[in-house]
């Protein structure tokens, strides 16, 4: 009856194992064809859309890079991002720190108020968000793209550094440090902040994808050519009436080569973070 049952499981495991990699490669279908078609001239793209390149081409990636000025929107992208996600770390653990401490009923109603933050869509504001940057002076500047990066991304920042600190940073360490004299800047800064770490990189990594992935916020406040973000610029050179893919696609894969190499970089602190949270939560 046994040997059966494990015949049986056996049989479930290899099926479903089967089914999963059908489903994976159907997903893997249009990265195929996106990195196949960056070697392929445009007739061949045209006419053989799955087929191997007759002979692998780097010339539409050389004519991308030249076109898009790639070192130069790749800077611009890296600024933002950089700046952004450095910004929306520190004030999100600074105000998670002190929402977390704090139990008065005014800090549990600000933080309510974040939460509710997340319920309302970013596209809502967009209108008076356009005019206070244009009276701010701030329009055609990367420093406009990256203060509503911060504002925007601090909500979600905010939720994620407030429940690990509840949950995984202990209390005892930090009163020990303030009968030891310790400030609250102090305490934050020396005790609390260095065991943020598992959340700081998921933080890190969810706030780089949005940032990098941006569009509407470049296209809104950024409209000269040097300022241009990746993103930006692929679609500045997107044709009206046709698009040319074996061009296009270089340019997307271009832009995506810096954000899969920091994935790939960071994803072993996401997981230390979601086990820590696991373990100690």
């Amino acid at each position: 009856m046994n040997m059966k049952l494990s015949t049986r499981e056996r049989a479930v495991n290899v099926s479903f194992e089967a089914f999963l990699i059908v489903i994976a490669a159907l997903f893997f279908i249009p990265v195929y064809y996106l990195i196949v078609t960056t070697f392929k001239t445009p007739d061949e793209a045209t006419l053989n859309p799955l087929a191997l390149p007759s002979h692998f081409n780097v010339d539409n990636y050389i004519l991308a890079w030249k076109t898009m000025k790639f070192p130069r929107v790749f800077l611009n992208t890296l600024i933002v991002t950089g700046v952004s996600v450095s910004g929306i770390i520190l004030v999100s653990s600074m105000a998670a720190y002190g929402l977390a401490r704090r139990t008065h009923a005014l800090n549990t109603f600000i933080f309510y108020l974040f939460l509710a933050g997340m319920m309302v869509p970013f596209q809502m504001g967009l209108v008076s968000l356009y005019k206070l940057i244009n009276s701010l002076g701030l329009m055609d500047n990367l420093l406009a793209v990256i203060v509503v990066n911060i504002g925007n991304g601090c909500v979600i920042a905010i939720f994620l550094f407030h429940s690990f600190i509840s949950t995984s940073v202990p209390l005892e360490l930090e009163e020990a440090a303030f009968m030891d004299g310790c400030s609250v800047q102090g305490t934050f800064w020396r005790i609390a902040f260095p065991l943020l770490k598992p959340v700081i990189a998921t933080v890190a990594i969810v706030t780089t994808l949005n940032v990098w992935n941006d569009f509407m916020n470049p296209l809104l406040f950024l409209q000269s050519r040097e300022h241009n973000v990746i993103l930006l610029e692929v679609f500045r050179n997107i044709g009206q009436f046709s698009v040319d893919w074996t061009s296009l696609f270089p340019m997307l894969l271009l832009g995506v080569a810096p954000l899969l190499v920091f994935y790939l970089f960071m994803q072993k602190y996401m997981i230390k973070g979601v086990a820590a949270g696991a373990l100690k939560g």
